[in-house]
Order: C-alpha cells, then structure tokens, then sequence
C-alpha cells in the first residue's frame, strides 16, 4: 500500500466519523429542541441587524423547526460534508467556519428583522460548492471528476438560492454556495507542481490520458 493511499485511508476513516459524529450532535440537539417546543431555535436563530444575536450564526446549523426540517438537511449533509473532508480534516474544518460565517452573516445582514432563521442546509450548499471547485483550483483530476458528478447530480439544489424559492432561507443558501466557493479557492492545494517539459506525442505515456492514471496510480489504486 502506497503511503499516499494509507493517508487518503486515514483522512477517509476521520472524515466518515467526523460526519457520523456532527449528525449525532446534530439529533440530540433536535431531541432537546422538540422536547421544549422548539423554543432553541427561536432563541438561537439568525435574527437579522442585531448585534447581540450575531453569536447565534454559530448555533444556527444546529437547530431545526421539525422532523421534515432536520430529515432533509442530514443526508445531504452527510454526503458532501464526507466528500470535503475526506482528503484532510485541516482544510475540512477551515472550509466549514468559512462556511457557516459567510451563511450566517449574509442572513444576518439581509434577512427581514421578524425573521429567525436556523438550519443547516447553509452548510449543505457550502460543502457544494466546495466539492464542485476544490478539484479544479487544486487541479486535482480525481476530486475534480467528483466535483462534475456532484454538479451534475445536484444542479437542481441551485435553485434554493434564487429569491422565487418558497419556505427556505434562500439567503443562507446564498451565502454557504458562496462561503464554499470561496473556501474553494482560499484553501486551494499551493504545492508546487512539476513544470511542463514540452508538448506531448500520442503515444508519449506522459500524455493527456496519463493524468488519470498518475492520480490512480499515486492512490496505490
């Protein structure tokens, strides 16, 4: 086993429990949330322009206003949480804070003031975004094909960031697909990369088609 394929293991097994481990948080809160009649998240919500509930963008994504509310953001949150961290949890963690900032202020400063907005579906459009770019800005061809499949797959979810969408915080979407994007490119691979030696052949293995294999090969894979 290749040492790169033993770390990309062990950033794997950190990300699954990371993921497993922010759901558990994520549903025990619900529980105690239900259990007082929602009232966590009316006091722990995005309340727009005051700045005595600006801390509440950090508790917002932990709390939900029903079943159906909390049901839809986990597997999602869950799949592209996975996908952006699996390669290091460093960068993982940093892409999140950036993340549920950029969502929380962007409701903070926008939102109507009789508005309370909580969720963590402002995280589940940042995740995204970041899974669909990070490949590209690191030039990473395995996570890039990752991040054309996630796109493809669920394009739809950019319409959640569109002001016609009805029932959802389409500003705390707004504000995570752009958290992600950003985190995307700030977190960026900076490694240096081998310069180009000159133009390629068709039968030269050092080639367009080889880029894939490299990353495969590299991976123990």
């Amino acid at each position: 086993m290749s040492p790169r394929f033993a770390r990309l293991l062990r950033d794997s097994r950190a990300a699954l429990f990371t993921m497993l481990g922010a759901l558990a948080v994520i549903w025990a809160v619900q529980v105690a949330n239900w259990l007082d009649d929602y009232r966590l998240s009316y006091e722990y919500g995005v309340n727009s322009g005051r700045l005595d509930e600006l801390p509440d963008i950090l508790t917002a994504p932990l709390l939900h206003f029903g079943w159906d509310h909390i049901e839809a953001n986990s597997w999602p949150l869950f799949a592209f949480g996975f996908l952006a961290a699996y390669r290091g949890m460093k960068r993982f963690l940093l892409a999140t804070v950036l993340i549920v900032v950029a969502s929380g202020l962007t409701v903070w400063f926008f939102e109507r003031p009789e508005a309370v907005t909580a969720g963590a579906s402002g995280v589940v459009y940042g995740y995204f975004g970041y899974v669909v770019l990070r490949g590209i800005f690191d030039r990473n061809l395995v996570d890039t094909v990752i991040g054309v499949v996630v796109a493809a797959m669920y394009s739809y979810l950019l319409l959640g960031v569109l002001p016609s969408a009805q029932g959802v915080s389409w500003l705390g979407h707004l504000g995570g697909l752009v958290g992600g994007l950003a985190g995307a490119w700030l977190l960026r691979d900076r490694g240096e990369r081998t310069p180009k030696s000159g133009p390629k052949s068709a039968a030269d293995p050092a080639g367009p088609g080889s880029a894939l294999l490299k990353e495969l090969d590299d991976l123990g894979i």
